[in-house]
């Protein structure tokens, strides 16, 4: 929008807008530091001499460029408002008089500084000119600052103000009862900060006037009252474009990583896909890890009925992580199926069967062994707020406990053989998987167990019954134990991962398939396929900066990487030994490190090249010790006998880290 030509010979700054660094949303006010104001008279007397008119430009077209299709008016008015935005004042009026154009009219102006003010009456009468678009709209935007004036004047203590308000302009706009009652109620608050709390509402004084600019602005013409922070948005959905375009993404949101000078692209040398550190102290193979939420401690589960918590230490450029034996907790009857770390990491849960152990994180003493489930317990979480964690088992339960190990709640009997379970961050759904209860073919951890008794004395059915399994993801809204959805699948599910923003589930899926549903809408998204999987449990997770990434181990003894919205297969990454890639997990505080577990009986740590001395050769490097040894990484005269010592490849012993 343009000014006529003599406007600006003799006001070079807009007359509408305010002259301070803020946010697009401000008034107009006097200009300072001796800007005109409009009105002839210079302001502040900061200025002894008259600023010499600029001379419009006059380009020819409407466009940028010759070969652009960006509308030059639109680009030079958020110019305008990014200046403002970050405090040129000068080079935006500066723009203003040489361009022709004003970011906004006086008018829209207007209305932003009688919302600012509250004064709402001249709001309500300026609205009705900034061609909302249609009735019901107009009546939502007066809805909103009427209910802005109401929780003012209750906050000022004006409560015969208010409820004028609330019978002359709210109750004849016929809003909704759920939402004109809350409103009343309101009323009966003790204080203004019983108010601002009940109302989750700031006050007059706080941010709430700009929040209702930005509710409102949805009801105006974005050509006449601009969204704030525009250039930005742009420019934030032009690196979020460039991000999805990076398959190999793994980089923080910082100046450092991004920059508007370049495209963004990763380098590919800085994903994790070499193994820097091989820990070979189980004697048996190893099923299942988990990384503490602190990142400085790694948890392994193992067929030789014990678990290892490892300290890995920070890794240096060109320097493998500094890894030793933190504890050895051995003393489970049978082999460890699931680990849990509680929120602050001091209790770590083991399974056993049918036994739930608490371990205390320094010493390395059992806190409680839990003797609830009448099968084998195949699942374990703790909940977002720490206050307690979820059971789950092959008897069918799903059990609530406290974090002093005591039973709490309960889902009753579901109707699956529970195989896993998570709970979404936001503390709103948990999703299990598992067999229908009809059919007991359950995948067992290894392909050379046995499938296990029942604690009752009944056998498992063995693999491969003839009738059709069902097999089954639930998800339960967690408040009322209730489900939410109920997924029938052909194929066995063996792992379940919730993404950090709550609205993805990752089941493994039986054969050869991982799936992506999308919890909100309750469908599948997307496959990923490539990795092996028949009758054993395999795990896989989310990794990466914003879990970019899926990662699952793999019967062929593999580990696979992929692109999580893209589903392209990044890399099949081998190193480990016979038999299956059990389990992976991503460190959730160096997002350039995963680890893997085996049957090999060994696992691994995955960084970049550039972290790696000797690049791919460091996998050859491992950890060697004796089965059993206690928290310093001593021998503690009850060992097994030593764990497998690889050689490097010119058949020298390899380094001990």
């Amino acid at each position: 929008m343009r000014l006529p030509q003599r406007d600006y010979e003799s006001n070079p700054t807009s007359p509408d807008l305010h002259p301070q660094a803020s946010s697009s949303s401000v008034s107009p006010l006097p200009k300072a530091n001796g800007h005109v104001n409009g009105h002839g008279s210079p302001v502040n007397g900061s200025s002894k001499r008259a600023r010499t008119p600029l001379t419009r430009v006059e380009l020819p077209g409407s466009t940028i460029y010759d070969d652009s299709y960006i509308d030059r008016e639109e680009y030079i008015r958020l110019v305008i408002q990014s200046l403002r935005d970050i405090g040129y004042i000068e080079s935006a009026a500066t723009l203003e008089a040489e361009s022709g154009y004003v970011m906004e009219t006086p008018r829209v102006a207007e209305f932003r500084q009688c919302i600012l003010d509250g004064a709402w009456s001249e709001a309500e009468a300026a609205l009705e000119h900034l061609s909302v678009a249609d009735d019901d709209g107009l009546w939502e935007a007066k809805f909103l600052i009427s209910r802005q004036k109401y929780l003012e004047y209750l906050e000022a203590g004006r409560t015969a103000m208010a409820l004028h308000v609330l019978r002359n302009e709210l109750a004849p706009l016929h809003i909704e009862p759920e939402h004109l009652h809350p409103l009343s109620s309101l009323i009966m608050c003790s204080d203004a900060a019983d108010l601002r709390q009940r109302a989750g509402w700031d006050g007059a004084h706080g941010s709430s006037r700009r929040r209702l600019l930005v509710d409102l602005q949805s009801y105006i013409p974005s050509s006449l009252m601009i969204p704030p922070r525009r250039f930005v948005t742009l420019l934030d959905q032009a690196r979020l474009h460039q991000i999805s375009q990076c398959i190999y993404h793994n980089a923080p949101l910082t100046s450092q990583h991004f920059s508007l000078y370049a495209d963004h692209a990763c380098d590919t040398d800085l994903f994790p896909r070499v193994t820097s550190t091989v820990l070979e102290v189980h004697t048996d193979e190893v099923w299942s890890l988990e990384w503490s939420h602190s990142g400085k401690f790694l948890a392994t589960a193992s067929k030789d009925q014990s678990v290892i918590i490892w300290s890995v230490g920070v890794s240096q450029p060109a320097q493998t992580p500094d890894v030793s034996i933190h504890l050895h907790l051995q003393d489970h009857p049978f082999p460890v199926g699931c680990l849990a770390w509680s929120l602050d990491d001091t209790i770590l849960l083991s399974s056993c069967e049918q036994f739930i152990k608490m371990w205390n994180t320094e010493t390395g003493i059992c806190i409680r062994t839990i003797d609830a489930h009448t099968e084998t317990v195949s699942a374990l979480a703790w909940v977002p707020d720490g206050s307690g964690f979820i059971s789950g088992s092959q008897d069918r339960k799903i059990n609530l406990w406290g974090s002093d190990g005591k039973q709490r709640d309960s889902w009753g009997i579901t109707p699956i053989r529970i195989t896993d379970l998570a709970v979404t961050p936001d503390f709103t759904r948990l999703v299990a998987v598992g067999g229908s209860a009809k059919d007991s073919t359950l995948p067992t951890p290894r392909g050379d167990s046995a499938p296990t008794a029942s604690r009752n004395g009944g056998n498992n059915p063995t693999p491969g019954a003839s009738r059709a399994p069902e097999h089954l993801m639930i998800v339960y809204d967690l408040a009322t134990k209730q489900p939410e959805l109920s997924v029938a699948l052909g194929g066995q599910l063996t792992s379940v991962k919730i993404s950090s923003d709550s609205r993805y589930a990752l089941v493994n899926h039986a054969p050869d398939e991982i799936h992506l549903w999308d919890l909100s809408t309750g469908r599948l998204t997307r496959k990923y396929t490539g990795q092996r999987q028949g009758q054993h449990i395999i795990r896989s997770c989310f990794g990466g900066v914003d879990g970019n990434f899926v990662v699952s181990g793999s019967e062929d003894g593999n580990v696979y990487v992929w692109h999580r919205d893209r589903g392209i297969l990044l890399d099949v990454l081998a190193g480990h030994g016979n038999g299956s890639v059990n389990s992976v997990a991503w460190n959730p505080r160096n997002m350039q490190m995963f680890a893997s577990c085996s049957d090999d009986c060994s696992i691994r740590l995955w960084e970049p090249s550039g972290s790696c001395p000797g690049g791919a050769a460091s996998s050859r490097l491992a950890y060697r010790g004796t089965a059993d040894q206690n928290h310093d990484g001593e021998p503690s005269g009850k060992g097994k006998g030593k764990s497998r010592e690889p050689w490097t490849e010119d058949g020298s012993a390899p380094r001990s880290l």
